[in-house]
């Protein structure tokens, strides 16, 4: 995978990115963090800038969110399980991860879309339920683009760093996303414990 990424930035240089990160967006196994931090590190081996790298990915960032975002706007939750319960195995996600953005998108509201851009995986995915929820579509754009451009901006400079070390970035993200899973399941259960311990004293 790193290799084809490799070959396509080389071969296109800014539109390789654009097309990469739109893809990424629309299929999660393309990662954005070797296409964004090999793309830091080329501004400082061919005529690529840091600020035009970190534009066209984020351009591609919400062209690819907008497809999804229309995708979802076609879904329910029940179709979208059967459709990735079926084919979810060649995107490497599952229903549960089709449950886990729509859940977080109706507990948290529109600023889901937010905070979704920047974790991996979920920033893609967080576009579908704001389009089933038929979200304001110059909110969705509003806040999927600064999330892109605060993700992308951060990646392209550590990329742009850390020099020819910058697939070690690859590593850390995969701690990164772990982290933020694991604070977000505790986030999760606390909710789900403060809202249990109300019903109860409304009760008595």
């Amino acid at each position: 995978m790193e290799n084809w990424i490799t070959e396509v930035m080389n071969a296109y240089g800014y539109l390789g990115i654009f097309l990469l990160i739109a893809l990424e967006n629309i299929f999660p196994p393309i990662p954005s963090e070797v296409i964004l931090t090999l793309g830091g590190f080329m501004t400082t081996t061919t005529h690529m800038t840091i600020f035009w790298v970190i534009v066209v990915s984020t351009i591609g960032s919400v062209v690819g969110a907008v497809i999804l975002y229309w995708i979802g706007l076609q879904l329910n939750v029940e179709r979208l399980e059967k459709i990735v319960d079926r084919w979810g195995h060649i995107l490497r996600i599952t229903p549960k991860d089709i449950r886990k953005s729509n859940d977080w998108f109706h507990k948290f509201g529109v600023w889901t879309v937010f905070f979704g851009r920047l974790v991996p995986l979920i920033r893609s995915l967080i576009s579908i339920p704001a389009g089933m929820s038929r979200m304001n579509m110059g909110i969705f754009l509003l806040l999927t683009t600064i999330g892109s451009l605060i993700w992308n901006t951060i990646l392209v400079c550590v990329g742009a760093a850390v020099g020819a070390s910058w697939n070690k970035i690859v590593g850390y993200m995969d701690i990164y996303s772990n982290v933020v899973y694991a604070i977000l399941a505790v986030l999760i259960v606390v909710f789900i414990a403060l809202y249990i311990k109300k019903k109860r004293s409304e009760n008595v």
